[in-house]
């Protein structure tokens, strides 16, 4: 469908583009059907909204974004396995691009930002960090393209420039990532094709798990 997303995006045409089963998290299906660089690629099309929603909340707050925008198609990508509600989402802030979802009190030593499913994973990882004493942020960035149209305080805000030891986790190609995590930052992504498994031994076998993410973040600030 490329060509025809393209093209809707060149005439300004509102279409509400719905997909689902992204990421590694696919599973059995294997790596021809992993769309592993897929994301990147469509982030790349101007006038394209491509939202990755984390749960529910910010499902409906990317759908109350598309139907709104008359001037331009919006792109949401689903996942194939269940996700659930996280205490700090927010349907308004999806209209952001990307927002606070939960913090430690005072500056952040590290910035966890995720997407889509493993926004959870960010969560999980962060109470164990702070369990341990480390102040850290979860940021939850659904839409690379509504964040970068959002005014230099608030993005500020966000992602403090001061703050840079950043850890990405997306289920997908690190491309177009390094602008976010930057030179002391590092990603978590699958910059090779995927593989055949369940879902979860996938997702296990590529580091999207809890204790990865708290041992590449500990590398990070040590």
């Amino acid at each position: 469908m490329r060509g025809a997303i393209r093209l809707s995006a060149l005439s300004q045409a509102g279409v509400v583009y719905v997909m689902t089963h992204d990421s590694i998290g696919l599973g059995e299906d294997g790596p021809t059907h992993q769309p592993v660089e897929t994301v990147a690629s469509l982030r790349a099309i101007p006038n394209l909204y491509v939202i990755r929603p984390a749960d529910g909340n910010e499902t409906s707050g990317a759908y109350k974004i598309a139907v709104n925008k008359r001037q331009a198609p919006t792109l949401m990508c689903f996942s194939r396995q269940n996700l659930r509600n996280l205490p700090g989402s927010s349907i308004d802030a999806v209209a952001k691009g990307a927002y606070i979802m939960s913090d430690s009190d005072g500056t952040p030593e590290l910035i966890l930002i995720g997407t889509g499913s493993e926004v959870e994973l960010c969560e999980d990882a962060a109470e164990k960090l702070r369990a341990e004493g480390k102040k850290v942020r979860v940021v939850s960035m659904p839409c690379w393209k509504l964040y970068e149209e959002q005014d230099a305080a608030y993005k500020e805000s966000v992602l403090p420039k001061a703050v840079k030891k950043r850890l990405v986790i997306e289920a997908m190609s690190s491309f177009g990532w390094a602008k976010y995590f930057g030179d002391e930052g590092d990603m978590i992504a699958v910059d090779t094709f995927g593989a055949s498994a369940p879902g979860g031994v996938v997702m296990e076998k590529f580091g999207y798990t809890i204790d990865n993410v708290v041992a590449r973040a500990k590398a990070l600030l040590s």
